[in-house]
């Protein structure tokens, strides 16, 4: 069993910057591959970025690619989402998730879910 708490989440003026966080409860968590995902209104839950276990694979969805950065501390039980070069069109709810084993980019696939955390970016 996982625990997800995200935090970080805010309101920042496009160009900026924000770095969320998930910290998971359970002595498993570096066997699980973590992902990021999230949700704007009227919007279907769409991939951001997952990372695997070993921390070996990383992906990100094209929208975010060269701005986002996912990175976790096992030792800390924590992934992170570093946001860069923020667009009024990375407002939504985000949300980080668990699957174990292997990662994977379609969020059906993963077992546990935070409770998202809101990040608007203004224009």
């Amino acid at each position: 069993q996982v625990q997800l708490v995200e935090s970080g989440g805010g309101l920042v003026q496009a160009g900026g910057s924000l770095r969320l966080s998930c910290a998971a409860s359970g002595r498993t968590f570096s066997s699980y591959a973590m992902g990021w995902f999230r949700q704007a209104p009227g919007k279907e839950r769409e991939f951001v970025a997952a990372k695997s276990w070993s921390g070996g694979n990383t992906y990100y969805a094209d929208s975010v690619k060269g701005r986002f950065t996912i990175s976790r501390d096992n030792a800390k039980n924590t992934v992170y989402l570093q946001m860069n070069s923020l667009k009024p069109e990375d407002t939504a709810v985000y949300y980080c998730a668990a699957r174990a084993v292997s990662s994977s980019t379609d969020w059906t696939e993963y077992d546990y879910w935070g409770q998202g955390t809101q990040v608007t970016v203004s224009s």
